[in-house]
């Protein structure tokens, strides 16, 4: 996508999200984003442009580091509970509780039974949220295995993205054969009518930016809300686990 191309769309969709926030405020929407995907994938460079222009302290970023000794005594649901939306609020939730589903189990963070706890609870823990008022939303980005290395080397070359480079990433290139068998199992496990996922193809960031904030405003329909301006998302870009590329 041509990056003045970009631009323009990306500019009205952020008057859209300013409306869609005011909105929210107003009517006392809670609503989760979950951005989950392949490292690299483009997931808080989505997060950035959905956020750019709203007030971060009713629009706010999660982004959890490994838990603490005693957060892992706890049960698992229990760290993210208190990050949940009140009234009137976004949170975008760089990383979620699906870290066990896949980034845990791949690289052997939890055990067997621990996975197995989570897909048991999971079913109930989000219709609970979703019954409560609770609008979630999860999307999964997409990399190429190429486009992923070619990212991580640019990272590695960059000053000021080199900290975006964790030992994690890097080892994780190892692993793709193992990340793609639990992103399957994952979808198969936890794509619920009531909390569906949507699948982003991110080898190109403007597209996989745009289709990410056409998702969440397509959601709702909020006042003075510009059809015109969010434009129709690409099912080449967007769609659920279907479209999803295992290669």
């Amino acid at each position: 996508m041509r990056k003045a191309d970009y631009q323009a769309h990306l500019a009205r969709l952020q008057i859209e999200l300013v409306k869609f926030k005011h909105w929210v405020e107003g009517t006392g929407q809670r609503l989760v984003v979950i951005f989950e995907g392949r490292d690299t994938a483009g997931k808080s460079g989505a997060i950035a442009r959905v956020t750019a222009n709203l007030n971060p302290r009713s629009a706010r970023v999660m982004a959890l580091s490994a838990p603490s000794d005693r957060e892992r005594r706890q049960w698992f649901f229990q760290r993210y509970i208190e990050h949940l939306p009140a009234a009137g609020e976004m949170v975008m939730m760089d990383r979620s509780w699906y870290n066990r589903a896949v980034i845990e189990h791949v690289f052997g963070f939890c055990t067997t039974a621990q996975r197995e706890a989570f897909f048991a609870q999971l079913p109930a823990f989000e219709e609970v949220l979703v019954q409560e008022g609770v609008h979630l939303i999860k999307l999964w980005f997409n990399v190429s295995r190429a486009e992923q290395l070619r990212r991580m080397l640019a990272r590695e070359g960059h000053p000021l993205k080199q900290w975006k480079l964790s030992r994690i990433d890097v080892d994780g290139l190892g692993k793709w054969d193992a990340y793609t068998a639990a992103i399957a199992e994952t979808f198969q496990r936890s794509d619920f009518a009531f909390a569906p996922w949507t699948v982003i193809l991110g080898d190109d960031k403007y597209r996989a930016r745009i289709a990410a904030i056409q998702r969440i405003l397509g959601a709702f329909d909020y006042d003075r809300k510009d059809a015109a301006a969010i434009g129709t998302p690409d099912p080449r870009i967007m769609g659920g686990p279907a479209i999803w590329p295992r290669g």
